[in-house]
């Protein structure tokens, strides 16, 4: 039952970056978005294929799957950051960390497949590595969350991908309990800390971010009639 859930949740995690995608492709610009986050969950979901493939833990096709559509979704995810990112320092780096995640991937089943022959062995050096990048996509908006303390607005940190990430790692921690199981356990409780704490921040903050975005209204309302109007005389002189 709490696996199922687990697994839809998971889904809705990986989903749930959608609206700001629809944004960036709309204003064709990442603004201040991060591509942090979605970088650790591609390396994430890797390492859970690799764990859940039948030579190293087998019986484990759901997490599989789930990990599979979420490897496909981030690739889909960061193909549109990287396109409608303006910087080319930005667009080098996204280049850089997909190369080395790729690259770590491959020497990982390597060395599995030809220095471990045991399932067991495999079970526990690629599930302590899962360990360690579940923990780490659970705390990649980190930086985001210093922005956010910094500038008192939740403008660029979604709302939808930071409660998804809260009731994923509560399910997976509900289900880790029974009976114990410390590789889904440990990742997902702190995961669970990561994700009320980014609550508890767009909670603190969302007042004030809806009076700057207000604020900044007739700012941009007025630059627009001004360009309308230097258009105009120029329109006319030109006549």
């Amino acid at each position: 039952m709490f696996k199922f859930a687990g697994n839809v949740i998971a889904l809705c995690l990986f989903l749930s970056p959608t609206p700001t995608f629809r944004k960036i492709v709309k204003k064709k610009s990442v603004e201040e978005y991060s591509p942090i986050p979605y970088l650790a969950t591609l390396i994430n979901c890797l390492v859970w294929v690799l764990y859940g493939l039948p030579m190293v833990h087998p019986d484990s096709t759901l997490v599989v799957t789930i990990n599979g559509a979420g490897v496909l979704i981030e690739v889909v995810f960061i193909t549109i950051f990287f396109v409608f990112s303006g910087r080319p320092k930005q667009r080098l780096v996204i280049a850089a960390v997909l190369a080395g995640e790729t690259l770590f991937v491959a020497i990982l089943a390597v060395l599995v497949f030809t220095l471990q022959h045991t399932i067991t062995e495999r079970t526990m050096s690629v599930g302590i590595i899962c360990c360690v990048f579940n923990v780490m996509m659970y705390a990649s908006p980190l930086s985001v969350m210093k922005m956010v303390i910094r500038t008192k607005s939740v403008e660029f940190m979604p709302f939808w991908l930071s409660l998804a990430a809260f009731l994923n790692a509560g399910v997976w921690t509900v289900y880790a309990l029974m009976p114990l199981d410390p590789f889904i356990a440990i990742p997902n409780g702190i995961g669970c800390v990561f994700g009320l704490a980014q609550l508890i921040l767009y909670a603190t903050y969302y007042s004030s971010t809806k009076r700057m975005m207000a604020e900044r209204q007739p700012m941009i309302g007025l630059s627009s009639a001004v360009v309308h109007t230097g258009s105009e005389k120029v329109a006319q002189q030109s006549a």
